[in-house]
């Protein structure tokens, strides 16, 4: 890795510094699109704006084409389109050209702000208050995305560019698949290594779990031979909720992984969804319950889909109501193995380094309860990818922040390790 003399990083540092006001009025802006999964492309437009007029990038802008990675064993099936998500791709050529290349890659889809009521101001109007940011997707990851724009940018400003080449990568559906990051690798946007700004309190993730969306449907009405017979499906859900979690303690009493011995359920199950009922003087007699578990390293998406069937098989065979009519299970969206990283690469090296030189101490690690689009660079694409970004709060809940002086000294460090790795040479 290239050698950067003080006075270098210090001229970019005090970049960083002067165009501060400027990277928060950016973060304010990209705050305020509602870039939910599946409508990022009003956002990836300003960003697109922003990397070729601002930054003289390449851009390259797309969407992700379903039939393509379909049959990729990284490909999360999925029940939506992408005519309203694209990717959008800043390149920097450098001399070296893949020498030392680096890929900075965030998502800028954000999950659903709902109960809007609830929020303490209005999600995508940001607000600042005690040195936090609060707005839909401000640490999910918009402070991030800003913060890696901003660091290339100040490199730019303070004279120099990287010797090798240098993406900024800004893919949608993160939150819901991942199939976004899964397009831009398979259209051979690649390189030696990458970093993606996840919001984990600046600290290096070693290890990520898998994650499964899942959907039960039921029914609580027979036909018999002397009419139809039913039961209330509200009631009946609790049934089938109990099951559900009740699987969900059997794994975490069967499976362990030393990568996440610190976390107290791992194998943490969601239930977000649940559907009964349509009218207050109808019984119902149809549900359905969505939700998310997650995996362990060395374990299968297939597997635990195959775990997950026969559960609910073997736990509703003897029940009275559904003996014969059994809650079906289905698998849509996130398809996502596990992980785990070395952390003593030659990237998470220049990471240290980097973090040191900005805070003064040694990066802390974690292992991370959610799912990124790390896994792509690591399973199927042979590339070392570090998670790594600001410090923030309340994630896909209400009144989520970020912390701005997390973000200034993520910027730093970003800078510091992109041209660490890459190497600088004066822009003449």
């Amino acid at each position: 890795m290239a050698t950067i003399a003080d006075e270098v990083m210090t001229h970019i540092e005090k970049e960083i510094d002067a165009s501060w006001e400027d990277e928060v009025a950016f973060l304010k802006d990209l705050v305020r699109y509602p870039s939910i999964s599946g409508e990022e492309k009003p956002a990836q437009k300003m960003i697109a704006n922003y990397l070729e007029k601002e930054l003289d990038m390449k851009v390259d802008r797309f969407q992700p084409n379903i039939d393509k990675i379909k049959n990729h064993p990284g490909f999360s099936p999925v029940e939506w389109d992408y005519e309203n998500s694209d990717i959008v791709i800043g390149q920097h050529f450098g001399e070296e050209q893949e020498k030392n290349s680096l890929i900075l890659q965030g998502h800028t889809d954000v999950v659903s702000p709902e109960p809007v009521g609830l929020w303490s101001s209005p999600p995508y109007e940001p607000v600042v208050t005690d040195g936090k940011l609060y707005g839909r997707g401000a640490a999910d990851m918009k402070g991030g995305l800003a913060a890696m724009i901003f660091a290339y940018r100040a490199i730019v400003r303070a004279g120099f560019e990287p010797k090798s080449n240098v993406m900024l990568q800004f893919v949608p559906d993160e939150e819901r698949t991942g199939n976004g990051a899964l397009a831009a690798l398979h259209e051979g946007y690649t390189a030696k290594g990458a970093l993606i700004p996840e919001p984990f309190g600046m600290k290096a993730a070693v290890a990520q779990v898998g994650s499964l969306w899942f959907r039960v449907k039921f029914r609580t009405v027979k036909k018999t031979k002397h009419g139809n017979v039913q039961a209330n499906a509200i009631e009946k859900s609790q049934q089938v909720i109990a099951a559900l979690k009740n699987f969900e303690k059997q794994l975490s009493e069967s499976v362990t992984h030393p990568a996440f011995a610190d976390q107290d359920n791992p194998l943490d199950m969601n239930l977000g969804v649940l559907e009964v009922g349509d009218f207050e003087s109808n019984e119902p007699v149809t549900g359905k319950i969505e939700g998310r578990i997650a995996l362990l390293p060395n374990e299968t998406v297939n597997e635990r889909k195959d775990q997950l069937r026969e559960y609910i098989q073997q736990t509703f065979a003897k029940d009275d109501w559904f003996n014969d009519q059994p809650p079906e299970v289905e698998f849509y969206g996130f398809h996502a193995e596990a992980t785990v990283s070395d952390d003593q690469t030659p990237l998470f090296k220049v990471l240290d380094a980097s973090h040191e030189a900005v805070t003064g101490t040694y990066p802390e690690r974690r292992s991370l309860p959610s799912t990124t689009d790390a896994r792509f660079f690591h399973l199927y694409y042979d590339m070392d990818a570090i998670c790594y970004g600001p410090d923030g709060g309340n994630f896909h809940e209400i009144d989520e922040w970020v912390d701005l002086e997390s973000v200034k000294k993520v910027t730093k460090v970003y800078a510091h390790m992109l041209a660490s790795w890459s190497g600088l040479k004066r822009i003449k």
